[in-house]
């Protein structure tokens, strides 16, 4: 996971609304499911926080760059 994000950006495909909150690394590709509903920014939340916790960074470093409303986001990584 680390290594993906050493440019300082990860792409992820998103899926809200899911039974339980998980990462996958399918083909090189970041896939998370997030339980959070596609509501109100919950699941963007959600996703940002899944992602830090999984590379074990704190959530204040990661910012949403692109795709608020889209399945596939771009996470910037300070």
């Amino acid at each position: 996971m680390r290594a993906l994000a050493a440019s300082g950006r990860i792409e992820v495909r998103v899926t809200p609304g899911a039974s339980r909150d998980e990462v996958r690394i399918v083909d090189g590709a970041v896939q998370l499911r997030v339980t959070a509903p596609p509501a109100d920014g919950a699941a963007n939340e959600a996703v940002l926080r899944l992602l830090a916790a999984a590379m074990d960074r704190p959530r204040r470093e990661l910012t949403l760059l692109r795709g608020a409303t889209a399945r596939i986001k771009l996470v910037g990584i300070d």
